[in-house]
């Protein structure tokens, strides 16, 4: 993702997570949903590949480590195919997933943006697009990676009603018009990706769903109605937007799917507002979270260079809560977008991504690196997002003592 945010890290996840715990869950009718996309423009699974695997547990053991496609076809600065490059980074090929899999990689998660490919008011999506997100997908999954699949910048841009078509939003005015978006577009997207993949292809309803445009964008009050609304009306479109993915059979009705809290961030799921959708029988669903922990290391211009014994302190807490909260309880944890922008600091960030595979995998957890391609900080001050790592011009690294470090730590558990 692109990102212009404070990520929260844990310790104030804890803190709000105490804050909140009393709130009631409040419910309201959630209305029945039908299609009405164009099916005939909609492209259809024609393929067919047996569902091995009956265990999210082991499948996300399996998955090890991972990548993201960033920046690329979550890209929004087109309505054409050409946003697959609007954001600055190269058209995607083959080798590159090719060159992923030599190196060691295991899962890939690949972005998408949908809104801004929808063609009619009945959330028709651009066959052009889908066609081409198939392709991508289908190389990665020809290399033997896993895929993670999702619905990442759709989410609208402010509190207020938004049109039609033009994403989600988790609150109660805009809690219709979010689910007819989830349900045709999670519909089309099940139509093109079905019985033709197997367990490599997983799920995720959503990116970081969060009350953009407003003060709590990248914060949570326990004691704010709105934030509270806004966690309880989460719960109902992760629902929804499973049970439209079941809905389409086939081997969707197997597939594991990944579902976030607000922002995905660990502490909203850790609150006792977040609920996992209910599913058709138990060990099916995955917590999808992102981790740039903590953040004034990992995250934050200019924040601090050095990692600590206390940093690595908290990032072992981090992964010991979620642990008990989550993968105890039958549903394993893909950290669906982690790493630690270029400061001029490789020594530090090569322990820090040592630390943080070595407890990721010490509990079963795939990680998969945020990748936006912007590495070079040579001429400038300003080191956020630079979460550039591997050169797709090239298919070279640009730092190979992070990819080693990575590597290292990959196959522990």
């Amino acid at each position: 993702m692109k990102k212009t945010k404070l990520l929260l890290g844990v310790a104030i996840g804890i803190l709000f997570s105490a804050s909140c715990s009393t709130n009631k869950k409040e419910t309201w009718n959630i209305p029945v949903e039908k299609r009405v996309f164009n099916e005939e423009k909609a492209i259809k699974d024609s393929g067919s590949k047996e569902f091995k695997s009956n265990s999210a547990i082991d499948t996300v053991k399996d998955m090890k480590t991972g990548w993201n496609l960033g920046n690329t076809l979550e890209a929004t600065g087109s309505r054409s195919l050409e946003s697959e490059t609007s954001w600055a980074q190269p058209k995607t090929r083959k080798v590159m997933f090719d060159k992923l899999a030599e190196a060691g990689f295991k899962t890939v998660r690949i972005p998408v943006s949908w809104s801004n490919h929808i063609i009619d008011d009945n959330y028709t999506i651009d066959p052009a697009w889908m066609s081409r997100v198939k392709e991508v997908v289908d190389w990665a999954i020809e290399d033997g990676l896993y895929v993670i699949l999702n619905i990442h910048h759709d989410v609208w841009k402010d509190s207020s009603q938004m049109p039609r078509g033009k994403g989600f939003y988790p609150n109660k005015v805009n809690f219709e018009e979010s689910s007819r978006f989830l349900v045709n577009v999670w519909s089309q997207i099940c139509l093109a990706f079905n019985n033709g993949y197997d367990e490599h292809l997983v799920f995720e309803v959503m990116n970081e769903p969060r009350l953009k445009g407003t003060k709590y964008e990248w914060w949570f009050d326990g004691s704010s109605p709105e934030c509270v609304e806004s966690a309880v009306v989460l719960n109902d479109l992760n629902q929804i937007a499973l049970d439209t993915i079941r809905n389409s059979g086939g081997n969707n009705k197997k597939r594991f799917v990944s579902i976030p809290g607000l922002r995905a961030d660990p502490g909203c799921a850790m609150n006792s507002t977040f609920k996992m959708p209910k599913d058709y029988e138990p060990g099916r669903l995955i917590l999808s979270v992102h981790m740039y922990t903590p953040y004034n290391f990992a995250g934050e211009s200019p924040g601090v260079k050095e990692f600590t014994k206390k940093m690595g302190s908290e990032l072992a807490l981090t992964f010991k809560n979620l642990n008990e909260k989550f993968i105890k309880q039958g549903y394993p944890v893909i950290i669906g977008e982690y790493g630690a922008t270029n400061k001029d600091n490789l020594n530090d960030r090569v322990e820090w991504f040592k630390f943080f595979i070595k407890y990721s995998r010490k509990y079963g957890m795939t990680s998969c690196l945020w990748d936006n391609g912007q590495w070079d900080v040579s001429n400038t001050t300003n080191y956020a997002e630079h979460f550039g790592y591997y050169n797709r011009r090239n298919q070279t690294w640009f730092f190979p003592e992070i990819l080693e470090a990575i590597m290292s730590e990959a196959d522990g558990e």
